[in-house]
């Protein structure tokens, strides 16, 4: 068993290519590059768990478990990190994992609604394109909506889709603000992508 490290919200604990994320950690593109790397979302201890030896994936998993500090609680004005859970025709609900650089503790959801989704051409915009089940989004709180839901708007350049899958399973790569590609098969899937860097 290696050393469990202690790691805050943002330390990057290894690239994508060897290592998946699990708990507590999720992949994004490295400043302004096109390499991916798994980064821890919550402050605790990092520890990296051996895959399964029947797995076709022989990546080991990192995982981060947190602290039992005070989770953050999102307000209108906070930047989040959401996992998309549920895409329909108006709005796609999000559970949301990090508030700021610090991790929630309770489960907050989120709705990004249509008009929401960016700045332009809003009644062009189609929810199934922009996002899919699972996608990683950072996203700002507009405000708390209906039914403990937050609303959450991506309608600015650096908000959107910072981690996605394609089908066969690899982390994309983002090759424009409304498109990601799949490094694996090329295949390329629509998004609405969040601008990384300045």
């Amino acid at each position: 068993m290696e050393e469990e490290t202690m790691v805050t919200p943002g330390d990057i604990l290894g690239k994508s290519t060897e290592l998946k994320a699990g708990k507590g950690s999720y992949i994004a593109p490295y400043r302004n590059t096109d390499i991916l790397y798994v980064y821890a979302s919550l402050t605790g201890l990092r520890r990296t768990l051996s895959p399964p030896p029947d797995s076709n994936d022989q990546r080991p998993t990192v995982e981060v478990t947190g602290l039992k500090a005070r989770g953050a609680v999102p307000e209108a004005g906070s930047v989040v990190i959401a996992r998309v859970t549920k895409v329909m025709a108006r709005l796609a609900s999000a559970d949301i994992m990090c508030v700021g650089p610090k991790a929630v503790r309770e489960k907050f959801t989120g709705t990004i609604r249509q008009q929401d989704v960016r700045a332009t051409e809003i009644d062009k915009v189609d929810m199934h394109l922009s996002f899919r089940p699972g996608d990683i989004v950072r996203a700002v709180v507009l405000s708390l909506g209906d039914a403990r839901a937050y609303y959450l708007s991506t309608a600015k350049n650096e908000l959107g889709v910072v981690s996605a899958e394609s089908a066969s399973g690899e982390a994309m790569v983002p090759i424009s603000w409304t498109e990601m590609q799949c490094p694996l098969t090329g295949q390329i899937e629509q998004r609405k992508v969040a601008k990384v860097g300045s």
